[in-house]
This record gives C-alpha cells, structure tokens and sequence, in this order.
C-alpha cells in the first residue's frame, strides 16, 4: 500500500494596490506581491522568488480565486511576470459566471482592491538575529482577488496568521503594520492612528485632489 502524496503547505500573502481600472470585458491588472518589503510576519520575498514557477507553469498554470476558495475559479491569468517591483499580474475575469461578474461589479466599484498570493516556500533562510524570513523560490498555486475590510485584524486573519494575537501593538508596529501589509502611505497611516477611520478618509480624500 503506498502513501498518500503530502499536501503541500499553501501559506497566502495579501497585497492592497491601486488595481488599474477593470474594463467593461473585465481586464484588469496589478501587482501580486512586492519585492524587499518585510511584513509584519517577518517574511521578505525577494526578486527571483517566481521564476521556476513562471517558468514551469506560466500563467495559464496559475489559477484566478476569489478570497483563496478553490471552489470559486473567477477567471484566468494572461500575463504574470517578474520586474523590478514585483510579480506583475494582468487578468481576465470570466464573465459568462455569476460569481464573477458580482466580482467584476465589486472591483469596478472600488469595493475590491487588493490580491493576494498562495504558495508554498521551496527555498528560504531565516536571519536568527531579526527572525526575519527571506524567500529565494516558492511555489505559486493561485493568486486571489480580496477584500480589503476596513478592520485590519479581521483581514489579516483571512490570509496570514494574525501578527498581535494575544498582544497589543506598539504604535511603530502598527504604523509599520498599515504601511506594509495594509498598503497605506505614512501619512495615511498616521492619520488613521490619530484620527481613527474619519481621520483617514479626509487623508485620502485630500490626496486624490
């Protein structure tokens, strides 16, 4: 009798982003992951980490979820790549799905805003000073369209496990939290540990003018 095979360990990893505006036909495009930026769960993914995987599978090979839900394919990747900022995504979602058209009228809504990546780590190694993790080559399974909640410990639960269970946060941890993992510009962040949610939305409000 042999084994059943092992199931791969899919850790996910959320990006909030400025998607480009969703065509009609439901195109749209963004960043995935970014490079060099430490999150709060002390992980780096660095340039190079998706090349075997791009390589291997291209993007055809990598499915399109919605909330990382194998049962919910929304659509297919066109176009994946590595540059220097980061894992480029361009994307189409199929429209002939329900599922995916309420995505399509959610993202055109700004409702949506952010991806997310799952994967398992091939190759890593761990800075026993920091505990910083750096990631050299992973396995990309699916990069998912998500929600952004206004709640950042109700969405970093949904993909990462929570970085202050059981503790509070320093305020750097948290500005560095909302910076990073959350995507805000310091000044956003700022504004929102001040100001709370209100204090945020007239930062925001006021950089788009």
């Amino acid at each position: 009798m042999t084994a059943a095979p092992k199931t791969p360990h899919i850790e996910a990893k959320f990006t909030a982003l400025d998607l480009k505006p969703t065509t009609e036909t439901g195109v749209f495009a963004g960043y995935a992951s970014l490079f060099n930026r430490e999150d709060l769960g002390h992980d780096i993914i660095l340039p190079g980490a998706f090349r075997d995987t791009l390589s291997k599978r291209g993007a055809s090979g990598v499915r399109m979820l919605f909330q990382h839900n194998p049962s919910e394919p929304i659509g297919v990747w066109e176009e994946l790549r590595e540059d220097e900022r980061g894992l480029y995504a361009r994307g189409r979602l199929t429209l002939d799905a329900s599922r995916s058209r309420e995505v399509h009228a959610l993202m055109r809504a700004g409702a949506i805003d952010g991806l997310s990546i799952g994967f398992n780590v091939k190759r890593a190694e761990r800075d026993r000073n920091t505990g910083v993790r750096r990631i050299g080559t992973l396995d990309l399974w699916e990069i998912s369209v998500v929600t952004f909640p206004m709640l950042p410990e109700a969405r970093i639960g949904a993909v990462k496990s929570k970085p202050f269970a059981g503790t509070i946060p320093t305020p750097r941890d948290f500005e560095r939290w909302l910076m990073h993992d959350a995507g805000l510009s310091r000044s956003e962040a700022r504004a929102l540990m001040a100001q709370g949610l209100k204090g945020w939305t007239r930062q925001r409000d006021a950089a788009r003018l």
